[in-house]
């Protein structure tokens, strides 16, 4: 006697992906909040930290955090006086201050990204194959620039 065969399950709706997409971005920023509370900082200086891996300009900041330049200045200032991070003159424009991290700045990235990846741990559960697919997808639904 043969199994009868169970109908695949209906494609999620696009609704149903956005929904799981914002809860997956929810308890990341939860997480990242959390580690970065743990180095003192908040999640925005943690943020503005994290997108620094090249030198970027106050205008870039705070196009890519999606807030005003002067709260980009606070944000900034108070990395500053951390040590974490330090501006420069751009070479290209002397009239653009571009914001680097500092060796400080660094090690404070590369440890809040360790613990929020050892709390992520269903990305390592993926296979090289599925972690492939799932950046070209992710590419493709917010393409850069999009935003």
């Amino acid at each position: 006697m043969t199994e009868p065969t169970v109908p695949p399950a209906p494609a999620p709706t696009p609704t149903r992906l956005m929904d799981e997409l914002a809860r997956a971005a929810a308890a990341y920023y939860r997480q990242f909040a959390a580690m970065a509370a743990e180095s003192g900082l908040t999640l925005m200086q943690g943020k503005t930290l994290s997108l620094l891996r090249e030198p970027r300009s106050m205008r870039s900041l705070a196009e890519l955090l999606a807030c005003d330049a002067s709260n980009i200045t606070g944000i900034v200032d108070r990395l500053e006086s951390r040590g974490l991070v330090r501006r420069e003159v751009d070479p290209a424009d002397r009239r653009i201050k571009n914001v680097l991290l500092t060796e400080e700045g660094e090690q404070a990235v590369h440890r809040i990204r360790a613990r929020v990846m050892s709390g992520l741990s269903g990305l390592e559960r993926l296979s090289e194959e599925e972690r492939s697919s799932l950046l070209a997808l992710l590419g493709r639904v917010f393409p850069e620039g999009a935003l």
